[in-house]
């Protein structure tokens, strides 16, 4: 098929260059010309895994890049919305959506043959048949159904393995007005023959995505309930308790592929300094907004939210136990992204957790091996030092605190072993074997006192 799609971001730069892999001769826009000019390159505005080789495989050939919307749904069948939806604190805004539907809208107005647009942007439920619909019809003077296919297609990309996510799907959904535009989809993803789809309306679509992200943000502050329990019992490490947890048969792996295995419900099951990226908090604030609007409101997913913004704060009171004050105390914070193998600084908890050090006066180093451009442009704070590797941020520091799961920071035992006056570890993801760190804290986790 000749597809266009409409943004350049995760989403879409992932999606144009993953179908265009799958056989398709794909079109991605941008109205970004620097962007645009950076992709035609060959380069990647923002770090994946996997995705520059991807791309330069297939630039010139089945992709290629453009600024013109026109055209590009003139010369192609159907038309991906994938442009970005942040959350402004009350609704998710809409704007770049309305703006694309309304630039398709009338590109549709002279094109006399059929053509799908349809929804990957995440949306809330009602969006793709409501405004969307609305601004399409308005403005190519066309009825959507008889005249165009509408759909919603919601991604279910994880940062880090989208590629692997997108190639190797768990679950295909697809929403459409229509049997015709439902059928249009099926043409899209007949190349992924052995896996689940859900055809359905672009009403279930979104909220299958809202309700993904939010079983999964739920689970990460539950553990995080849990072990700040644990933490206050004494005693129980929240580490072994849900080790016990994830021998239950439901929470084991349910789907394994050559050479990729799909991580297990159970890796959300973990307790830390919070949750963060552009799917989860946007999405799960975005569900509660629409809830309360639709006069149902959602306390849970709103315990869910209010859990997680205190979970970064933790950090600065974990420190407190090993030091009377911070003031000019040299903490090394390993991790800025919200996640490992991306650079997206989105939500990250490094954040508000560098804020606090620097706001008791602490002398903060920071280091990550792919976000740190991003975490100086976002902070604008010149008391925050970068370090240029692991071991030069760590090399003076009085206390070491771990952010993010770099695989690159299982080496911190090794680094500190024999060191004369060790730093104090606060293990931010409980992700370093405590019995091998000199002084070491966790989340959700306090040594019993003797009676």
């Amino acid at each position: 098929m000749r597809i266009s799609v409409i943004g350049t971001g995760y989403v879409g730069l992932v999606s144009g260059v993953c179908l265009s892999e799958k056989g398709h001769q794909v079109c991605c826009v941008d109205n970004d010309q620097a962007k645009v000019d950076k992709i035609r390159s060959g380069v990647a505005p923002f770090f994946e895994e996997g995705l520059e080789p991807l791309l330069r495989k297939h630039l010139g050939r089945g992709l290629t890049v453009a600024t013109d919307i026109r055209a590009s749904v003139h010369d192609s069948e159907m038309t991906l919305i994938a442009v970005g939806t942040p959350f402004d604190g009350r609704e998710i805004d809409l704007s770049t959506v309305r703006e694309v539907a309304r630039q398709i809208g009338a590109a549709l107005r002279d094109k006399p043959a059929y053509h799908t647009v349809v929804v990957k942007s995440t949306v809330v439920p009602g969006t793709t048949d409501g405004p969307v619909r609305a601004i399409l019809e308005r403005e190519s003077g066309k009825k959507a159904g008889a005249d165009f296919g509408l759909g919603m297609n919601p991604e279910f990309l994880t940062e880090g393995q989208a590629i692997e996510d997108f190639l190797e799907p768990d679950r295909i959904v697809m929403g459409g007005i229509d049997a015709r535009t439902v059928e249009a989809l099926d043409r899209l993803y007949a190349p992924f023959p052995d896996t689940p789809k859900l055809r359905t309306n672009c009403r279930t679509a979104e909220m299958i995505k809202y309700t993904s992200n939010a079983m999964l943000a739920t689970a990460i502050s539950f553990a995080n309930e849990v072990g700040n329990l644990c933490e206050a019992l004494g005693g129980i490490d929240v580490v072994e308790v849900m080790a016990g947890l994830h021998l239950a048969a439901y929470l084991r792996p349910y789907a394994e592929r050559p050479g990729y295995v799909q991580a297990p419900l159970s890796a959300f099951f973990g307790a830390g300094c919070g949750f963060g990226g552009s799917c989860l908090p946007k999405d799960v604030k975005a569900l509660i907004a629409h809830g309360e609007r639709a006069g149902s409101p959602m306390p849970v997913l709103a315990a869910v939210m209010e859990t997680n913004q205190g979970q970064p704060h933790r950090i600065e009171a974990l420190l407190r136990k090993h030091f009377a004050s911070l003031q000019g105390i040299r903490v090394a914070v390993l991790g800025l992204a919200f996640k490992p193998d991306t650079d997206d600084i989105r939500e990250t908890p490094a954040l508000p957790i560098i804020r606090d050090l620097l706001a008791a006066g602490a002398a903060v180093r920071a280091y990550d091996p792919a976000a740190v451009a991003n975490a100086k442009a976002a902070l604008r704070d010149d008391r925050v030092a970068f370090a240029a590797s692991l071991e030069a941020c760590i090399a003076d520091a009085q206390a070491v605190v771990l952010v993010t799961r770099w695989s690159e920071f299982q080496k911190l035992p090794d680094l500190l072993a024999g060191r004369p006056q060790p730093p104090v570890v606060v293990d931010g993801r409980r992700a370093l074997d405590k019995t091998r760190i000199a002084r070491y804290e966790g989340i959700g986790l306090r040594a019993q006192e003797t009676p």
